[in-house]
């Protein structure tokens, strides 16, 4: 299994988009690349400098790192600076945090592919992984458990992989 981290705005439509493909094994909400402690979600929204940020372990015989990064270029606006949708604030920046140099050629692909087709520099952060802390039980999942809640990603986008149900 490999992992990715992607921070694409509010982690509850990430979480709920990304699980729905094939040889996404597990993801996990949480927060990354601020300061070296674990924060509490409302330190995130009190601007401690971490981005709500996805976690997402897959198997790259059935799903390429390749693949996962053009989904996300999908469901977030890579030109925007700290915002996605309705939400604003430095929680809510896009970056794409890996944690191996072995990963770097494929994302700079793609993340160079997107520069052309926006036709600008993107917004999105493209750095190592520096720290990840899992945020509270009550985001994990929280699509799922509330399906009225709001995201920035259209609900039409959460049907679109060949998953029928997951279980992680």
């Amino acid at each position: 299994m490999d992992t990715i981290y992607l921070a694409g705005g509010c982690f509850w439509g990430m979480q709920k988009f990304f699980d729905q493909f094939e040889g996404v094994i597990s993801t996990e909400v949480g927060y990354a690349n601020g300061p070296d402690r674990a924060p509490s979600y409302q330190d995130v929204c009190a601007s401690s400098g971490h981005a709500e940020t996805l976690r997402i372990g897959y198997d790259p015989q059935r799903i390429s790192l390749t693949q996962l990064l053009n989904f996300y270029f999908m469901v977030i606006d890579p030109l925007s600076v700290n915002r996605q949708g309705g939400d604003k604030g430095i929680q809510y920046r896009t970056g794409i945090y890996y944690t191996g140099a072995s990963q770097l050629p494929e994302i700079e692909a793609v993340y160079k592919a997107e520069e052309e087709k926006a036709g600008a520099k993107l917004a999105v952060e493209l750095r190592p992984l520096e720290n990840f802390f899992p945020a509270e039980e009550y985001h994990q999942k929280y699509l799922d458990k509330n399906p009225g809640g709001y995201c920035h990603i259209p609900s039409s986008f959460f049907n679109m992989g060949s998953k029928q149900e997951k279980s992680t």
